[in-house]
């Protein structure tokens, strides 16, 4: 094989970037302002239990998402915990297995069987036209996935389930600040619940937040994130310690004040993405639907092996490589993880999409710590690792170590958290 040039670090070559870049390095917002925040909170001392300032963030995230009640959660894995468990859902609830983890857990932890739904390939979300196949007598609920940002059907869901007599409820940890056409996501099904985990568009360190407009459901709410406690010495349900600290809420509140920001980072850097890849053979940005809002959060790309000559996980190996930390989400699916491999062992045979999907999406940088200039670079790498196709090939081959599979441990930051 000719010498080549080792620019790539695959190759031999220096890191591309002296950072390593993340997905979803956390938004900060005005350290000034949240400082402040924390000084007036430790000046109180009242640090949880319905604190001001948790208080305040609650009304924040009920005005922007149009909906009369929100429940502040320790994090939106407990909040849709509770909101199943409120529901009183049992049996079955169908579900996508293009989403994180925590979505399928949610449901197994308090005892519902996950049933995996097929999604769609073009817009990566829950396909409704299958859903209505895999209802049996022991379903009970329905739950979409705002994937992306992206709404996930939500008046078909809708429709579907109110044929049938079925629950819905929205996991919306990727979709705060997004819209389907005017109607802000959060405001769909009986509730829906966010995440404000510190990899997401607005975080509130660890943290969530379950949106709904049934006035009965929100006072049960209230009550189980408290223990059950419905008075002083009153406790009316089962309930366990689901409370937001003030911390939190102050992070949570800064963040909120860096919304716009943020978005406009967001998608500047979108737009620049797509214009860098635009021509690089086998590489496409996912498309956000013009019609929707969107807080282009996630930058998706899916891998065409046959046109860019890569596979996707080479791709990520040799990004890695050059310091930019990629992400293969939601690889491998939730039906191809424990304990859900076991239980269902056939279930992939249904998923012909999400198996496809899983195996070409890469998610690349953003947010406030990725600026113009790393965007220019990042797709610069990727079409210097395209058009030195061959020789990456081989380097990794050759070099079992550096693949994807083999990346240590202690390299990776803990996955999408809900």
């Amino acid at each position: 094989m000719a010498s080549v040039t080792p620019n790539l670090a695959i190759l031999g070559g220096p890191p591309r970037f002296g950072r390593k870049l993340y997905v979803g390095a956390p938004n900060i917002g005005s350290r000034q302002a949240l400082l402040a925040r924390i000084e007036d909170v430790l000046d109180k001392r009242w640090l949880t239990n319905n604190g001001q300032y948790v208080q305040a963030f609650e009304r924040r995230i009920r005005d922007h998402t149009d909906v009369r009640h929100c429940i502040a959660v320790t994090n939106a894995t407990v909040g849709l915990q509770l909101v199943i468990r409120a529901l009183g859902l049992s049996g079955e609830v169908i579900l996508p297995s293009f989403t994180f983890v925590a979505t399928a857990h949610a449901l197994q932890w308090v005892g519902i069987r996950p049933v995996f739904c097929d999604i769609d390939p073009v817009t990566h979300t829950m396909d409704p036209d299958l859903v209505e196949d895999l209802i049996t007598p022991a379903t009970t609920g329905i739950m979409g996935v705002h994937l992306w940002g992206r709404p996930c059907a939500p008046a078909r869901l809708s429709a579907l389930a109110q044929r049938h007599g079925l629950e819905l409820i929205f996991d919306a940890a990727h979709a705060f600040g997004c819209a389907a056409r005017n109607k802000m996501l959060g405001a769909f099904g009986r509730a829906e619940v966010f995440s404000f985990h510190a990899t997401k568009f607005i975080n509130s360190l660890e943290g969530g937040a379950i949106v709904t407009n049934d006035d009965a459901l929100a006072d049960k709410l209230r009550s189980m994130i408290n223990f059950g406690f419905s008075g002083i010495d009153t406790v009316s349900c089962l309930g366990t310690n689901a409370k937001m600290n003030e911390f939190s809420a102050c992070v949570g509140l800064t963040s909120l004040d860096a919304m716009g920001e943020i978005r406009a980072r967001n998608q500047q850097n979108y737009f620049a993405y797509q214009r860098g890849l635009a021509h690089i053979a086998g590489i496409k940005v996912l498309a956000y639907d013009s019609r929707d809002r969107s807080n282009y959060h996630y930058i998706v790309v899916e891998i065409d092996e046959l046109a860019a000559g890569l596979s996707r996980d080479e791709i990520v190996a040799a990004l890695w490589a050059d310091n930019v930390h990629v992400r293969r989400y939601f690889h491998p699916g939730c039906h191809m993880m424990e304990p859900y491999r076991t239980s269902d062992p056939n279930v992939g045979a249904r998923l012909p999409n999400t198996n496809s999907v899983c195996a070409r999406v890469m998610l690349l940088p953003n947010g406030t710590t990725v600026s113009l200039d790393d965007v220019q670079s990042c797709c610069q790498l990727i079409e210097d690792i395209i058009a030195r196709r061959l020789h990456v090939r081989s380097a990794l081959s050759g070099h079992p170590r550096t693949t994807i599979k083999n990346i240590a441990v202690s390299e990776i930051r803990l996955p999408e958290a809900v």
